[in-house]
Order: structure tokens, then sequence, then C-alpha cells
């Protein structure tokens, strides 16, 4: 990855034509902005594999470096990573210890990597139960990139799209917003993700049909990608896939578009 940042302007269609991507080989000639991806499948490879769960896990991290930085050469602004859920408490407790570890060891080994290449990190989802070294390693990370603008890499963990619109009605009235001043872009600027573009394109790998609570506000006129895939097999060529199949459809937003 190169240590620059993403620029762009905007087409008749307002949609953004980043500079990186005439070069980067992209598949389609406009990207999408914001791409989410529900990382499914991780313990069912290892399963398949003879392996723990969390040796999925581990594989499943290794991924999100590859497509982060094929993400980056094609000009993509934000990346958001479904890491770990709030209704993942609920898995065994093995699981989850190993997944608080995995977090924190990766952050520990690839915080300087990510800073170098231009990455800005950022969390969504609550820090509630999160034991306080790796609260602090997660907002150590945050800050340490802060300025970074090739690619943000918003990683949502303990994360959940119900408890985020609880949280941000809650930080609003404390806020003091008046009701009557309520719409939907106030609000939105309350939502952990208040500082980023809603998602254009979400992905979920593994073969499942459903949301799964997340970003259930932001993703309202998102595109929906599901693969068979597992996330650690979900390559270059997977995500191209993916793209080419976003770039194939007619987006309206609510909208009758007048034929050329």
């Amino acid at each position: 990855m190169n240590d620059h940042g993403v620029n762009g302007h905007t087409n008749g269609n307002g949609a953004v034509v980043h500079r990186e991507s005439v070069a980067s080989a992209c598949p389609i000639a406009v990207p999408p902005r914001h791409i989410g991806i529900i990382m499914d499948g991780n313990g069912r490879w290892a399963v398949s594999r003879g392996l723990p769960r969390i040796a999925g896990h581990h594989a499943g991290v290794e991924n999100v470096r590859r497509i982060l930085r094929k993400s980056a050469e094609y000009g993509i602004e934000v990346l958001t990573i479904y890491a770990f859920s709030t209704e993942n408490w609920r898995r065994p407790a093995d699981e989850v210890n190993g997944l608080m570890r995995l977090l924190g060891v990766t952050i520990k080994r690839e915080l300087k990597d990510l800073h170098k290449n231009g990455v800005r990190i950022v969390h969504s989802g609550r820090l509630d139960g999160i034991n306080r070294h790796l609260c602090e390693q997660i907002n150590q990370a945050v800050e340490y990139t802060r300025y970074n603008e090739r690619i943000t890499l918003n990683v949502a963990f303990n994360y959940g799209g119900r408890a985020e619109i609880i949280d941000a009605m809650q930080r609003a009235l404390a806020d003091g917003l008046d009701p009557a001043m309520l719409t939907e872009e106030a609000f939105s600027r309350y939502m952990y993700t208040g500082n980023l573009p809603d998602p254009d394109l979400i992905i979920r790998t593994g073969g499942e049909w459903r949301l799964s609570n997340f970003m259930i506000w932001q993703a309202a006129y998102a595109e929906y990608y599901t693969t068979p895939t597992f996330w650690p097999d979900f390559d270059e060529h997977e995500l191209d896939k993916a793209l080419l199949e976003f770039g194939s459809r007619e987006r309206r937003f609510g909208r009758v578009l007048e034929a050329a």
C-alpha cells in the first residue's frame, strides 16, 4: 500500500469518482464510497478443516488485511467490518475470550503498518463489557491514526444496530436536542458512524441471507450482496465479483428514474 490520500470529485449522478481508482484496475468505473462486510463463516471454515473455531477467526483477520489493501487500491473510502456483535457474547466463553485476545494481538501487531499505509481506524460499538486494557488499545489505535486519509477502516466491535440507535437517542437527549428539530440528518450525527458516509454496498459472506443487526439505520439504501464463500476464502477475485454486481445495479433511492 502506498502512502497517499484518497481524493475524488463528484459526477453528475452525485457519485464520487476517485482519482486513485482510475489507475487501480478497479472492475467498475465508479466504486462504492463505503463497503460494509458481514464477515460470516469463520467458524464453519475452521470446522470444515478439522480445526478449532478460533483458527477460523485468525484466518479471517489475515483476510481483512488482504481486502483492506485491495479496497484502498480501488479508491474505496470506507471499509466497515463486522467483527463482534452485541449478540456474540452468547457464544461459548472460550470463543469470546479468544476473540478479545485476537483483537488485542492484532492491534499490537498491525497498528504501525496500518498507520504507515494511511489507514484511519475508527471504532463503532460499545466499550461496555470490554476489558480495560483492550479498551485502551482500541482508543490508542483510533487516536494514533486519526489524521490518516487514504482509507478508513471502521471496526464494528461489540456492535449492534439496535443498540446504536438507542445510544444515539440517549446522546441526542443528553445534548438537549429539541424533538421539533429532530431530522434524519440531525439524528444521524449521533450515530457511531456520524462522520462517515452511509454504506453503498453490504457484503455478507458465508451464504446466509439476513442483516444480523448490522448498520440497520445507515444501510437503508445500500445494495446487498451475499455469497456462499466463507470469509477466510473471500479473496480479491470474490471482491471483484461483488463490485461487478454492484456496478450492474441501478440505484434509485426511492425515485423513478427517467428513461434516457
